[in-house]
């Protein structure tokens, strides 16, 4: 038997699979192989790995409930699962390959339409490309709690269904739709907080009941008699005023907190209703702002995995080429006048700088050398990107790592559109000081500040009508849009009871721009 011929079959006899079937067994091989390569080549280090596999319609209720496995009922989860469903039906929308949990284990729902070779991308890319992000990165070791998530989740599902039997389905649904509303207001942002324990939290929920009843303090019957002895002496019941909104701690960021552990009316179990959607919403926080990065992290890994797989003879060609096809279609980036274009692909701008962090380690130019001499040719890429997961965010990523031959690659420049002049102009272009705009401008994009607005509670008027007065912080001179502004503020409206009002700020000059009012509940 020719040579050549012996050295194709022993090549076969190395291949995981073959053809698009594929079983269990199939799976695990595959795992195996992967995993061998990135924990001792790329350095990887995750949770323990949970695969499950799913059907095209789990995979919509999936997509319905906001990506979580135990969630609780709402009628909106129903609403966008119909939507959804009758879009994938009539071939208008596709599903994704996989959805990933951050949690311990780490749940990757793959379905099972997938052909064998999509399965191999998927457990690369979700597996062992999020999950090592999601493990590692600063953000969700600050704001989450991986090994408490689902014990949670179970936790809030049972809650709201017991609620629901006990006072009513309408009842608890106005509830969680104002909540729902102000999840977005509804994280601690700055100020350092413990990392709340979730696999804790139906004891501490007990154990709050129990503190309640044993320990009450009205703060607003307080409040209401400093008022009625305020005609006796006013110095005095000012100053009492004032220690109780020390108390109320104001100003208060996250609203949601505040309405949980301050609203004068709230019932216990609408109190826990707030909680809920105030811990998801924390859950949630971490992952706005590293969205780039976690898709351009996976991206990478799958990248490099598959051709590593391949390099060794584990996968075939025509598996690479199936796989690169799914691949080069997520990191496309269409022009600025192409019909699909929505501005900036988070999944080709984060792999291409992943990419070209890899260059600059083993092949930087005098370029290089100059904008990144820290790095730049110091042959270890991968613990390069690796301290680049765990200690960025979006934001301060492309701050630190956009590269000029990028931003040409991209042809990316900046635009002044001033809204009182006549035209718009280029304002940075590819020469040193433009670079370093550009750079600037696009890290502004992912800060979520430039996105979300900065309302806080600034006061209660605790003299007179309790009053909920909030502040809206305008940046640019844009404020907020008038009809979405007064639905949200009615919803909160369905917690506080009480009158509302917002004022809208100017950030440089504290001046009221605008005011937004809601009547109280009665």
């Amino acid at each position: 038997m020719p040579e050549t011929l012996l050295n194709s079959l022993a090549g076969d006899e190395k291949i995981l699979f073959k053809g698009p079937e594929w079983d269990y067994e199939t799976l695990r091989r595959v795992y195996d192989a992967v995993e061998e390569i990135a924990t001792k080549e790329l350095g990887l280090d995750v949770y323990p790995n949970q695969i499950e596999v799913i059907t095209s319609e789990q995979m919509l209720d999936a997509y319905a409930s906001v990506g979580l496995p135990l969630m609780y009922r709402h009628w909106s989860f129903g609403k966008h699962f119909a939507r959804d469903e009758a879009l994938y039906r009539q071939g208008y929308q596709g599903l994704a390959y996989e959805i990933v949990i951050n949690s311990s284990p780490c749940i990757s729902y793959i379905m099972e339409e997938n052909t064998m070779a999509m399965q191999t991308l998927v457990i690369a890319h979700a597996a062992f490309g999020h999950n090592h992000f999601f493990k590692n990165n600063f953000l969700f070791k600050q704001w989450t709690d991986a090994a408490g998530i689902l014990d949670y989740l179970t936790f809030a599902r049972d809650y709201v269904a017991h609620a629901e039997e006990t006072y009513g389905v309408a009842e608890v649904e106005r509830t969680l739709d104002a909540a729902h509303a102000l999840m977005s207001h509804g994280v601690h942002r700055y100020a350092r907080r413990p990392k709340l324990n979730l696999a804790e939290e139906k004891q501490r929920n007990d154990d709050r009941q129990k503190f309640a009843e044993e320990n009450y303090d009205d703060i607003w019957r307080t409040a209401q008699l400093v008022k009625e002895t305020a005609s006796i002496d006013e110095k005095a019941a000012e100053r009492e005023l004032s220690k109780i909104r020390e108390r109320l701690g104001l100003p208060e960021e996250n609203i949601l907190y505040f309405l949980e552990k301050r609203a004068p009316r709230l019932a216990p179990w609408q109190r826990e209703l707030t909680r809920i959607a105030r811990h998801i919403s924390q859950y949630f926080y971490p992952q706005k702002q590293t969205k780039m990065m976690n898709e351009g992290c996976a991206t990478f890994c799958h990248y490099e995995i598959v051709h590593r797989l391949h390099e060794k003879g584990l996968i075939s060609d025509g598996t690479l080429l199936e796989i690169m096809h799914s691949h080069t279609s997520v990191v496309t980036q269409p022009d600025y006048d192409d019909p699909r274009y929505n501005g900036i692909n988070p999944y080709a701008l984060g792999f291409a700088m992943m990419r070209d962090i890899k260059r600059i380690c083993v092949d930087p130019s005098a370029e290089d050398r100059e904008w990144f001499p820290d790095i730049a040719g110091n042959n270890d890429p991968y613990g390069t990107l690796r301290h680049a997961w765990a200690n960025y965010r979006d934001e301060s990523f492309v701050m630190q790592y956009l590269s000029p031959r990028l931003m040409r690659e991209f042809r990316l420049f900046k635009v002044v559109d001033d809204a009182e002049a006549e035209s718009m102009v280029v304002d940075a272009i590819h020469e040193e000081r433009g670079y370093k705009e550009i750079r600037r401008s696009l890290a502004r994009q992912y800060d979520l500040a430039h996105h979300e607005p900065d309302i806080q509670v600034r006061d209660v008027d605790l003299a007179g009508d309790r009053c909920l007065i909030l502040t809206h912080t305008v940046h640019d001179g844009i404020l907020l849009d008038e009809g979405n502004t007064k639905a949200v503020l009615e919803h909160l409206s369905e917690l506080w009871h009480y009158g509302i009002r917002l004022e809208e700020t100017d950030v440089t000059t504290d001046k009221i721009l605008k005011t937004h009012e809601v009547a109280a509940k009665h």
